[in-house]
């Protein structure tokens, strides 16, 4: 089996984190130091992850998060010639509109307009949404496998984001309104699965994309 993505170890153990969640709604081992929650000038930190305390901050970085994922699906759909990556492309299309929809409207019932592309809170923030937007430019011009492999390893890395910054808003954020905490349960649900979805596919590309696994779950980090 190849190894895992660089820079994924953490993230794997928050994706384990994530689906045990959704299962049970609580970790599934005792709190240790790593679950503590830090919060300084309205930013949140969990195990190396962060998220706005803010309602509107975490709403449009949720937003940002779901126009990305539509616009890879859509460029899926361009590009590739495999039909499963076209057909993931389209679950990710379908799914985050869907998602969106939802956040949208909650904002819009809060009196909230959502930004397309959130003020960076910070510089590490910065350097991902400057990540994320030379990704995008570099899937508009590739095609066929090296889109397939790019696309995938973009989808995992960013499904992982994507959690760690669900999981540290629902930490940081225990009084969330009702409608936002089952928004992020849902997240809590559906990015794991995503994300395992194009793991797996990531491991049936074939020795030539350089990445990935052999289709099964990456190990998670150690606990302590």
């Amino acid at each position: 089996m190849k190894h895992p993505l660089p820079g994924l170890v953490l993230a794997a153990s928050l994706f384990t984190q994530g689906i045990s969640f959704a299962q049970s709604g609580v970790p599934d081992s005792p709190p240790s130091a790593q679950d503590t929650v830090s919060v300084q000038k309205g930013m949140a930190t969990y195990r190396g992850y962060t998220a706005p305390t803010d309602e509107k901050a975490l709403l449009d970085r949720l937003h940002y998060a779901n126009q990305q994922e539509i616009k890879a699906g859509q460029l899926a759909q361009q590009r590739s010639q495999n039909a499963d990556v076209k057909a993931f492309g389209a679950i990710m299309m379908k799914a985050h509109t869907a998602l969106d929809q939802k956040l949208t409207s909650y904002a819009r019932s809060k009196g909230l307009k959502l930004a397309e592309t959130p003020k960076a809170m910070n510089d590490a923030e910065e350097a991902s949404m400057a990540k994320d937007k030379a990704t995008l430019e570099q899937l508009q011009v590739i095609n066929g496998a090296p889109f397939d492999s790019a696309y995938l390893s973009s989808q995992v890395a960013n499904h992982d984001a994507v959690l760690g910054l669900v999981l540290t808003a629902q930490k940081a954020m225990p009084k969330a309104s009702p409608e936002l905490s089952a928004m992020l349960q849902d997240l809590g649900k559906q990015v794991p699965a995503h994300r395992q979805q194009a793991w797996n596919m990531l491991g049936k590309l074939g020795d030539s994309t350089g990445v990935g696994g052999s289709g099964q779950q990456p190990p998670p980090s150690p606990e302590h």
